[in-house]
């Protein structure tokens, strides 16, 4: 069975699925982009499409892209720390559950090219690829983000919040968006 139909049969943490397990994820063996998010929201979970929502669309700005090359798993793999919506909670969605990145990301990055750029949005793939930097803030780690490259690059989550973070932390647009363009664009 293919690792695609082994992780779309995936029902370890069902139980605790408000909509039941849906995993999804997007990638190829050609794929040289890498998203690693924190989990589908409950838009994507009914979709089944990563990142179908205004986040996605922000990515995808923030990527260079339009949204069919977002979603074009022959150039960007899309996998998140959770497969499955997780649910809801105060303020937010609940944290992605801890079972799918140690069960399926390693045989995921065992089909892709080596030559990856992976792009860690938002806290929970930062802490989990960069534990080094466990104590910083995201800002610290976004703003010292050449220290991970070539195979790193942290961004905040595309979803709302991040007007926030854009509007308090100019340089992000000015300086780490154009770099994340050009990185992007010479991988695709």
């Amino acid at each position: 069975m293919s690792l695609h139909r082994r992780i779309a049969a995936c029902t370890v943490c069902a139980e605790h699925l408000p909509l039941g397990p849906r995993p999804i994820v997007q990638f190829s063996a050609t794929s040289r982009i890498v998203v690693i998010g924190q989990a589908p929201g409950r838009i994507t979970h009914h979709s089944g499409i990563p990142f179908d929502d205004k986040a996605g669309e922000r990515l995808a700005d923030w990527l260079g892209v339009d949204f069919d090359t977002l979603h074009d798993p022959a150039r960007i793999a899309i996998v998140s720390m959770g497969f499955c919506y997780p649910g809801k909670a105060s303020g937010g969605d609940k944290p992605p559950r801890p079972e799918c990145a140690p069960r399926w990301h390693q045989a995921i990055w065992d089909e892709l090219p080596e030559d990856r750029l992976t792009l860690l949005v938002g806290a929970y793939a930062q802490t989990a690829y960069l534990p080094q930097t466990r104590r910083w803030t995201m800002r610290e780690r976004i703003e010292r983000h050449a220290e991970f490259l070539p195979r790193f690059l942290p961004l905040p989550h595309p979803a709302w919040r991040s007007t926030l973070f854009m509007r308090d932390n100019p340089w992000f647009e000015a300086k780490v968006l154009p770099e994340l363009r050009r990185l992007v664009s010479e991988r695709l």
